[in-house]
């Protein structure tokens, strides 16, 4: 059961922010916060009279269902008001719960998305390549803008990494959950045999920071300079425009060569270098939070198998919630992306409640 006073202080809450904006009495920024509170704290309310008034609803119901006097269809439907009132009563505590969820700040984020190829060799950047195709058509069935910061080919159209940007709507929310091992499963395009061979990408999914997120101090950043290496002829850069950008304190170093200007590369590795620096710190206070109790998804460990992509198959397997989608070719062009992701943060929803019940 959840505390009467956490719930008694969310209507309580509603009463003042409605209070204080029909004063008229508040600044720009003050009156933008309240309305953002008052609108979220409106899609509670209900269930919270509602939990609150259960006791007082059934216990009247009860009075005439043991009433010796009453008559039999006014106990009949008291007796369907009482199952309808529990059902609310069910519905209305966990949406309570929900709502007391601590919330991330980063969901609203944009996201920086890195894939790398793992073991497996050139067909384990063959599949690094497969995933981010999966992820920009997922962006752009849901009209995501994805930019790619950093990229490194290899043989045969394969990709030993790729760093992007994706903007839009609550992009961190919807891809948090993709950070880890992607392992797959298929006979390569080179294997004469057709043995099944077992390759792996890692995905990182990082929220953007933006500069007021995380402000570097000039003394704690050291910038290199060095030469482009292309793969020969007028992709050679023949000026120091490479940066390599190295974080002192935390030890996190980002190189970025792609462009040409010295400057852009110093500006598309700054923001690599935030978003980096960024999730440090979430992730270091994530785990004195959690001390020795480890979620069961969510933890963002990039060593961590999250995903098997089987192609004799024809499934995919998410490890964490163990849940296989026997429709591997529609996953892979994004059409059932969002069935793997609901699913996902269901579970998520589901560990934290029992934290707050526990």
């Amino acid at each position: 059961m959840l505390p009467l006073d956490k719930v008694q202080n969310l209507i309580k809450r509603h009463g003042e922010i409605e209070k204080k904006l029909s004063s008229g009495d508040l600044k720009k920024n003050e009156f933008a916060e309240l309305s953002k509170e008052y609108s979220d704290l409106n899609n509670i309310i209900q269930s919270a009279n509602n939990y609150l008034n259960y006791e007082k609803e059934i216990e009247d119901l009860y009075k005439i269902i043991n009433d010796s006097k009453a008559e039999k269809e006014i106990k009949e439907l008291a007796v369907n008001e009482t199952e309808n009132i529990k059902k609310n009563y069910y519905i209305s505590e966990k949406n309570i719960k929900l709502f007391l969820l601590p919330k991330d700040s980063a969901d609203s984020k944009n996201a920086i998305i890195e894939i790398r190829a793992g073991t497996g060799g050139l067909e384990a950047s063959l599949f690094a390549s497969d995933l981010y195709k999966m992820y920009e058509k997922v962006s752009q069935k849901k009209s995501w803008e994805i930019e790619i910061i950093s990229i490194s080919k290899s043989d045969a159209g394969g990709l030993k990494e790729i760093i992007a940007l994706i903007k839009g709507k609550n992009i961190y929310s919807s891809l948090k959950y993709e950070s880890g091992v992607h392992r797959v499963q298929r006979v390569p395009d080179t294997e004469t045999q057709g043995r099944v061979h077992t390759s792996a990408a890692t995905v990182a999914v990082l929220p953007e920071a933006e500069e007021l997120d995380i402000r570097l101090d000039e003394k704690d950043i050291r910038i290199d300079v060095f030469r482009s290496s292309g793969p020969g002829g007028q992709s050679v850069n023949t000026t120091d425009s490479a940066v390599r950008i190295t974080h002192i304190p935390t030890g996190l170093v980002v190189s970025q060569q792609d462009e040409k200007s010295q400057i852009r590369n110093k500006e598309k590795g700054l923001k690599i270098l935030r978003s980096r620096i960024y999730d440090f710190e979430r992730q270091k206070v994530d785990q004195e939070r959690s001390m020795d109790r480890k979620s069961k998804i969510g933890t963002g460990d990039r060593s961590e198998r999250i995903r098997t992509y089987n192609f004799p198959q024809g499934r995919v397997t998410d490890h964490r919630i163990n849940l296989t989608l026997h429709k591997l070719e529609e996953f892979m062009e994004g059409e059932i992306f969002d069935e793997m992701i609901e699913n996902l943060n269901l579970q998520a929803q589901e560990d934290e409640l029992k934290k707050i019940t526990s």
